[in-house]
C-alpha cells in the first residue's frame, strides 16, 4: 500500500532520541518502514485505506500513529509489551462500554471481524477516531468547572460498569481492592515521607485520628484524570482518554489527587492553586454533592497528595510551596 511521506517521529515524556528508541523498542529501521506496516495493517485488519502517515509518537513501549484516511483522521495505538496485552483489552472494552454509555471517550473502531483489540505481528492494536480538543487548560475556569462535572459524571458511570472487578484483578493483581484509608496514610507517613518536614507530618497524623471513621465505598475509577488525559473544546470537555490506570479506589481520593494534578501534563508537572481546585469541586458538586464522610476526609486527602507530590532536593516547579500553603490553611482549624 502506497503511504506519501514519513510520519515525524516524536517521544512523549522521555528525553530520548525518538528515532534510537523507535528502532530498539519497535524494530523498525526507519519512519517509512513504520508507517508503511502501519498502513498494511490497517487496510488487512481494518479495511481502511491510509494516505499518510503524519506523526508517531512513543511513550514508554506504546507508541501511537496519527494516520490520514478518506473518512477522516485516526489514532492507531499500539503496544510491544505482551504483558500489557490482557490489561490493554480490558481498557479497550471499557472504553467502548463507556461510549455506549454517552460519556465523553475516544471510542474503538471495530476490525473487519468486530474486535476492537487485535493482536498482530506480535503487537497489541486498537484504533480510534481523533477527538478535535486541546489539553484541558486550568488557567479557564468554565474548563476547570467542566472538568470537575465531567469526573463526576465518569465516575457514576463506571460505578455500575458490570465487569469491574475483571479490571481491578489486572491493576493490583492479588490486592484488588484498597486498604482503609487511615492505613493508607499512615503507612505513606511511615515509610515514604522523609521529606517532608516533621510539622506537616504531625498534622496529617492528627487530621487522621479526627477524621470520620464511618466506611467508604470503593469503585472502578480513572486514577489518572488531570490535563494531559482531558482534552477540552472551548469550555466543553471533549473527551477523556488514557484509562490504562484505571483500578478500584473511593471516589473522594480520586476527586482528591485529580485536584492536585489536574494541571500536569506529559513534561509538565507543576501544582495548581488553591482557586483552580475549588472550581474543580465546585465543577464535580454541581453534578454530585460529597457525602459528609467524604467531605470530612477532603482536605486531609488533599494535604497528602500534595506531600506526596514534594521531591527530596531542588523542588523547581513549587510543589512545597504548594503544600505548604494549604499546610497553613488547615492548621488554622486544628
Amino acid at each position: 500500500m502506497a503511504v506519501s511521506g514519513a510520519p515525524v517521529l516524536e517521544m512523549l515524556w522521555e528525553a530520548h532520541d525518538p528515532h534510537l528508541a523507535f528502532k530498539e523498542r519497535f524494530g523498525f529501521s526507519d519512519e517509512e518502514s513504520a508507517g508503511r506496516w502501519v498502513a498494511t495493517t490497517l487496510g488487512e485488519c481494518w479495511g481502511v485505506q491510509v494516505h499518510s502517515c503524519e506523526r508517531i509518537v512513543i511513550s514508554d513501549r506504546n507508541a501511537l500513529a496519527w494516520v490520514v484516511t478518506p473518512s477522516g483522521r485516526l489514532l492507531a495505538k499500539w503496544s510491544v509489551a505482551p504483558e500489557r496485552f490482557p490489561r490493554l483489552w480490558e481498557m479497550t472494552r471499557l472504553t467502548h462500554w463507556l461510549d455506549g454509555q454517552g460519556l465523553p471517550v475516544s471510542a474503538p473502531v471495530p476490525a473487519l471481524d468486530g474486535r476492537l483489540q487485535l493482536e498482530v505481528d506480535g503487537v497489541s492494536m486498537c484504533l480510534q477516531r481523533e477527538i478535535q480538543g486541546d489539553l484541558l487548560d486550568t488557567a479557564d475556569p468554565d474548563q476547570v468547572r467542566a472538568a470537575g462535572a465531567a469526573l463526576a459524571r465518569l465516575q457514576a458511570a463506571l460505578a455500575v460498569y458490570p465487569d469491574a472487578d475483571r479490571v481491578a484483578s489486572l491493576a493490583n493483581p492479588g490486592e484488588p481492592s484498597p486498604a482503609p484509608l487511615p492505613t493508607r496514610v499512615t503507612d505513606w507517613l511511615d515509610t515514604s515521607a522523609g521529606q517532608v518536614p516533621a510539622a506537616a507530618r504531625d498534622l496529617l497524623r492528627r487530621l487522621i485520628a479526627a477524621a470520620p471513621t464511618d466506611h467508604l465505598p470503593a469503585q472502578l475509577v480513572h486514577h489518572d484524570f488531570r490535563s494531559a488525559n482531558v482534552l477540552c473544546a472551548g469550555a466543553e470537555v471533549a473527551a477523556i482518554i488514557d484509562f490504562e490506570e484505571a483500578r478500584l479506589d473511593h471516589r473522594v481520593v480520586e476527586l482528591a489527587r485529580s485536584a492536585v494534578l489536574l494541571g500536569t501534563r506529559f513534561r509538565n508537572w507543576g501544582p495548581v492553586s488553591a482557586e483552580v481546585r475549588a472550581g474543580f469541586l465546585a465543577g464535580y458538586q454541581s453534578v454530585r454533592r460529597l457525602t459528609p464522610v467524604e467531605a470530612g476526609w477532603w482536605d486531609i486527602l488533599l494535604l497528602w497528595h500534595a506531600l506526596a507530590m514534594v521531591p527530596p532536593g531542588d523542588d523547581p516547579t513549587g510543589w512545597g510551596a504548594s503544600a505548604q500553603s494549604h499546610l497553613t490553611e488547615l492548621a488554622r482549624t486544628v
